[in-house]
Parts: structure tokens; sequence; C-alpha cells
């Protein structure tokens, strides 16, 4: 039987491997497969479609890997779960739905390393704009900062909860500015927050990308498929060997392979393949055919709490949690698109600078009207709200490494959450910006008191303690793959090509250098955009010569 060839082979049908799917099938003359390890994203799936169901789906084997960290030892030893999209859309299918761009000082800072000039805001915003489409009052809304054309379509927070409003009063009466858009000119202060919604539902990557394109004669999807390694012949890569539940290992060749795999399934995929640190593969048995120390290293993330309070008013959201409802939102949401179903609930956060000594906010807010635990541990209240909050910068790095040979074995991951002075100073600033918001009089017709942590956790070790014990992961791995040109760097820059290797490229969050200041699933899917364009041979996006805000000039 002979072995199926292709121009590109895509590895991953997630965030950046939708758009990849798509730019790089727009020539008919590339034939273009994705190898999606997940199933598919199946129309009458509702709990992928339906906004409020991400609580069912994060946490579901029938939707996420379920990973989890090695014991964590600045967190008492305990193992943080981490959740990965199992789906076509990768975590894009699964996730939050918030859009945040981060801040464009982040892409300055990218661009600040050697090597990564063409990554800084100037050169990234048209890639942004390029992608989306912004909605507000039902219409497309295109300014210097925003796109109105692009195939993601996102939809800004409306909800007339009046806790939003208090929320938004809140903060501003502690002092933070409110600001007309997070992704536009200023970052910095508090509003409503873009959502990937689309009359409803959620509009994941592979809805945005990857199904208005599947009829192209030169893309094939293939689900199920696991990719177990990269095959080599001496510096070039040929393609892969693949595997689908009860099959055989199955061989495919690629003109080239391009790594969309995410910070956790790439590295683990170079591992396997014989790229990364040597003396570590070989320990596993792995033969080596490129020395790269910096594969699966420089592992960063955004750690995160929830503070709570009890409402007095019957105004919140957690009547709709009673699971004698779901049949009746369920139902409304089915037939209209409309309902407490039809929303993420995160309509409303901002980003603060929790000292004078950071240039740029280095905290993020979401807003919940509703108290609720995503492990399902019940809250004490029958009403309440609440506030995620974590550092969005932290200089705190883990690493990644295969544990075996085996392709189906998951990857030790450690964070070394906390285990900085800057991260834990940081962490008890945090605390401190959100009890103070919360506090505010605008709040007090609707404050019942602190739920969590509690008024009895006060003190700076209080703080560190009650974090160690119940911060979850926001959900946003990054940086094991990075692009750069030091001797920790994996991806050149300028093509994202795997250093000293043909063939092979890396297309997805492990590419980030740096950690972003917000939800990481926007500057993934500009990543994608712009690497499209530099595997194409196209010319780049010019820069858009524009301003944006700055605390410091």
């Amino acid at each position: 039987m002979a072995i199926e060839k292709y121009d590109y082979i895509i590895v991953g049908g997630g965030s950046a491997g939708c758009v990849l799917a798509n730019r790089l099938s727009a020539d008919p003359s590339n034939k273009v497969l994705v190898l999606e390890a997940g199933r598919s994203d199946w129309w009458f799936d509702v709990l992928i479609h339906m906004p409020a169901a991400l609580t069912m789906v994060i946490g579901n084997p029938l939707y996420d890997w379920r990973y989890e960290s090695e014991p964590e030892e600045y967190m008492g030893g305990r193992r943080v779960y981490h959740g990965r999209g199992k789906v076509l859309g990768g975590s894009s299918s699964i996730n939050g739905m918030i859009f945040q761009r981060g801040n464009p000082m982040d892409l300055q800072r990218w661009a600040s390393d050697p090597g990564m000039e063409t990554w800084d805001y100037a050169h990234c915003l048209p890639y942004f704009k390029r992608m989306e489409t912004r909605v507000v009052d039902g219409h497309a809304a295109g300014n210097p900062w925003r796109g109105d054309r692009g195939p993601l379509h996102l939809e800004r927070g409306d909800s007339p909860n009046p806790l939003f409003g208090a929320f938004l009063e809140a903060a501003q009466q502690a002092g933070y500015p409110i600001t007309s858009d997070v992704n536009g000119y200023q970052q910095e202060g508090f509003s409503r927050f873009d959502r990937n919604i689309k009359n409803g539902r959620r509009w994941s990557a592979a809805r945005a990308y990857y199904h208005p394109v599947k009829q192209r004669p030169n893309l094939t999807l293939k689900t199920l498929a696991h990719v177990n390694r990269v095959v080599f012949k001496d510096n070039e890569a040929r393609g892969v060997i693949y595997q689908r539940p009860g099959g055989r290992p199955q061989a495919v060749r690629g003109g080239e392979v391009i790594l969309c795999g995410g910070a956790i399934n790439t590295p683990q995929i170079l591992q396997l393949s014989g790229v990364g640190p040597a003396d570590h593969l070989r320990s596993v048995g792995v033969d080596v055919v490129q020395d790269m120390p910096g594969v699966g290293d420089n592992l960063q993330d955004h750690l995160e709490v929830y503070v709570q309070h009890a409402c007095k008013q019957p105004v919140t959201l957690n009547p709709t949690m009673k699971l004698w409802k779901y049949p009746f939102i369920g139902a409304q949401w089915m037939f209209t698109k409309t309902g407490p179903a039809s929303t993420n609930h995160f309509e409303a956060g901002g980003f603060a600078r929790s000292n004078d000594e950071v240039e740029y906010p280095n905290l993020m807010f979401h807003f919940l009207p509703i108290a609720v635990r995503y492990d399902g541990t019940k809250v004490d209240a029958e009403h309440g709200y609440q506030v995620h909050i974590g550092p969005m910068y932290s200089d705190v790095r883990g690493d990644l490494k295969i544990a075996s040979a085996n392709p189906r074995q998951k990857p030790k991951m450690r964070f070394n959450y906390l285990s900085t002075k800057n991260d834990r100073r940081e962490w008890v600033e945090a605390i401190a910006v959100a009890r103070d918001i919360l506090r505010q009089e605008a709040l007090e017709p609707y404050d019942a008191g602190e739920i969590s942590p509690g008024p009895f956790v006060q003190s700076d070790e209080d703080i560190l303690d009650w974090v160690a014990k119940d911060a979850e992961t926001a959900y946003h791995p990054s940086c094991t793959a990075k692009m750069g040109t030091d001797d920790m760097s994996v991806v050149d820059p300028t093509t994202m090509k795997v250093h000293g290797l043909e063939n092979l490229r890396v297309v997805d969050a492990s590419a980030m250098p740096y950690l972003t200041n917000g939800n990481i699933y926007a500057p993934v899917m500009m990543l994608a955009e712009k690497a499209a364009d530099l595997i194409l041979g196209n010319t780049p996006l010019p820069p858009a010569e524009v301003d944006w805000y700055r605390a410091k000039k």
C-alpha cells in the first residue's frame, strides 16, 4: 500500500491548526492534511456549542485530556489540574470564550529579544485585525485598532444583570479607569469584555476557520488520529507516524510538518521524535535527532483564585445552577439561542497595576454574577458573585518532560507556581486590589460579606497559604518551544522553523517567548495568522503605526 503524501501535515486541529488549515489550503495546489487526536465538534453536540455549558465540558473525559502537574513544591505538594480540548477546535471548543489580545507592551517585550523585531505591536496588530469581526450593538465595528471583516466573530457582553454595572462602578470608585475597549487603544481599566460567541453559540476556531472551507478538495481532516512522532531522515522531517483507536501505526509523508499541538503536546511530540534535551531523551529510551535543551523549558501559565461574596439581593445567576432548571434553560437555548445558556457569564472585568513599579497592568479580573466552583464544590450561599484574579506576567518558570518513549503516557509538567519572591508579592497585592474594589459603595446594596477567602485570611502569610491551597490554573500553558535566537530558543521567528531542522515548524502557544497579559486564545490566533504568511512566503501585512495607551510615557 502506497504511503499518502501531502504538501503540509498539520499536527493538531486546535486553535492554530484550524487557522493554518484555512490559510494554507486557500491555494488549490497545496495538499493539506490535518491530524487531530480528538474527535469532531459535531453540530449536534450541545455541550460544545452552548456557551454556558463550559462548566460541563472542562474536566469531562469526553471533551478534555485532563492533564495535571507534578506535585507543586510551593503549593503544599498539590497536583494542579490542567484542562485541554479533546475535540476539533482544541481548547477553543471548551474554553471560557473570553477574547483578550493582551497589552501592546507584551508584544514590545517579545520584539525586544534579538531576532524578534517583527513581532512588535505594529507588526502584529494587522493580523489581529485580519482575523476578527468585532460586533457592537449588533453591527460590525472596526477602527484603527479593531477588525470588522475577519472569520472570528466577537460579541460584546450585554447582560442587563445589575451586578455587572455595580462592579464596573465599584472599580471606578476604587480609582481605576473605565476603558471603552480592553482590546483597543487602552487595555488598562475595566470594561465589558469581547467573547467568542455568535448568535448565542460558541464561535470556536473550528467554526470560524475550518468548517467554512472543509469542502475544499485539497483539505483532508482525520480525527482520532494520535501522532506518535515525526519521522526524520538525518535533519529533515519527512512525515509522521500516527495511530487511530484499535488500528496499527500508519506513516504519512509530508513536504512540511507543522506542529500545532499546543504548549503541552508540541514539546511532547518533539521529545518523542528525538528533538529535545539529549540527556533526558536518552534516559527514557528515545534516540536523539537533535539536542535542543529549550524544548519543554520556559513553561509559563496564569494562576488564579476566586474572591467570592454572598449577595443580599436575589439578582445573581446562582438559581440557574439548580438541576431541575436545566431542561427549561436548555430548551430556551435550543429553540431561541437566548437565555442564561447563551452567555459565558464572563461579561466584564479589567486590567490593573498592583504597584507603581510596573509599566503596564499586571493583574487581570473577570467578574461573574454568580458564586460557583468549577470543581463541583458547593458554595455556602444561596446567592453570590465573584472575581477571578491573578498576576499576568509572573517571573515563575517551569518545565515539561516526557516520562517515557510511550506516546500515550502524559508528560511530566512542573510549573513552580509561587516559587519567586516577586510572584508571592504580586499575589498579596492582587488580593488587596480585589478586596478594595469589592468593598466599594457601588456594591454595598448587594454585599452580604466575603465567602472566600473569608474575613479570617488577612496577613500576607494567610493569603499565600490560601492561594497555595485554593488557586487553579487559568488554562494558559505556553512558551515551551519559544521563538528566538538564543541557545534556549527552539523556533526561528522569521520562518517558524525549528532551528537546525528542515521541513519542521511550530505554530501554537508553545512558540510564544513570554506569556501575554490576558487569556491567550487571541494571541495564539494572531500568531497563526502571521505564521501562515511566513509559511506561504506571502508579503507580510504592513505594520500599523497607531498609538496606544501608556501609563508611563
